[in-house]
């Protein structure tokens, strides 16, 4: 480990905050093994011993009204999404209880569109109200761009957590969506905050942005403030604008996890989307030096992984699950 690797760590661990200048000089290290070796240390002595679980349900599917570049679910672009307008309620309470009885901390659902409102936003509240009540386990919610009513309604039927990714950094978004924009989200975020919510916000890397540009999401979510901070690893779907990105190497993902966990030293660092496209090993590493959280079971669109095969690697990566 160099000497400008452990004096940031060092700063990091008596509690300083790292600057986008000295974000640039981490970044710019040679020495990757010695910058993992330092974020390791980071994580075990600055994060609880648990791995936070969460899995997501698909409550509303496709028929999208914004142009995401990234998305199956857009009506911008023709990926074969399997639509629907609401989730039956049985079988949203038999996944709830599932991923309950598999010991998966929280249950998430999430909806397409630019926000969910009226009858149906209505009707998801009933549903997390029943998987409160009924099931018991904590509830989360990812229904777009929702003002303080709507917020305020998810907080009355038990919903503690809101989740709005910021995506990608302010200066590559406009480059990936032009139907809305990061400060819309920001603009949520802070309305959630305000009633209560805990706050889950993170992005995709991957979508062709630039390595400086994954730093400066990291540094703009900071401003967020979140509890937990989702990093997606992009899953090109075929039909999108990004069907032919380049896939990151493992080395783009693990000082990606790096520089985010010096950014972020208590923050919950979420495996979600994509990463089954990583190695076994590239995920058990990156899970050792930083990411203690994941989105467990089948993801939106894509396939995810299997809760049991989680658990597993959790325990080798020194977590209890």
């Amino acid at each position: 480990m160099n000497e400008t690797i452990k004096r940031l760590k060092d700063k990091v661990l008596a509690g300083g905050v790292i600057d986008a200048a000295e974000v640039d000089l981490l970044a710019s290290q040679p020495d990757l093994e010695g910058l993992y070796d330092a974020v390791e240390e980071i994580t075990r002595r600055m994060c609880p011993p648990t791995f936070d679980s969460c899995s997501i349900v698909n409550a509303r599917s496709g028929r999208c009204s914004e142009n995401c570049k990234w998305c199956a679910q857009s009506a911008h672009y023709d990926t074969g999404c399997n639509t629907y307008d609401l989730i039956d309620r049985e079988q949203c309470m038999a996944e709830a209880r599932h991923n309950h009885a598999k010991g998966v901390r929280r249950f998430s659902l999430v909806a397409s569109g630019r926000a969910v409102r009226g009858e149906a936003l209505s009707q998801i509240c009933s549903l997390l109200r029943s998987v409160n009540d009924e099931v018991g386990i904590k509830t989360c919610a990812s229904l777009g761009l929702l003002g303080r009513d709507e917020l305020q309604q998810l907080w009355d039927a038990g919903v503690r957590r809101y989740h709005c990714n910021l995506e990608a950094a302010p200066s590559y978004f406009k480059q990936l969506c032009t139907t809305h924009t990061v400060d819309d989200k920001i603009h949520t975020i802070n309305l959630a905050r305000e009633i209560g919510f805990e706050v889950c916000s993170g992005g995709i890397i991957g979508m062709g942005e630039s390595a400086a540009q994954r730093y400066e999401l990291a540094l703009k979510l900071r401003e967020v403030e979140p509890h937990s901070i989702p990093i997606n690893v992009l899953c090109p779907i075929p039909g999108t604008p990004l069907a032919d990105a380049r896939p990151l190497t493992d080395d783009e993902v693990l000082t990606t996890v790096a520089i985010f966990r010096f950014i972020h030293p208590t923050v919950q660092l979420r495996f979600a989307g994509g990463r089954s496209k990583l190695s076994r090993s590239t995920q058990l590493r990156a899970m050792r030096i930083g990411i203690n959280g994941g989105i467990v079971g089948d993801l939106l669109t894509t396939v995810g992984s299997r809760i049991d095969d989680d658990r597993q690697l959790t325990r080798e990566a020194g977590y209890e699950f």
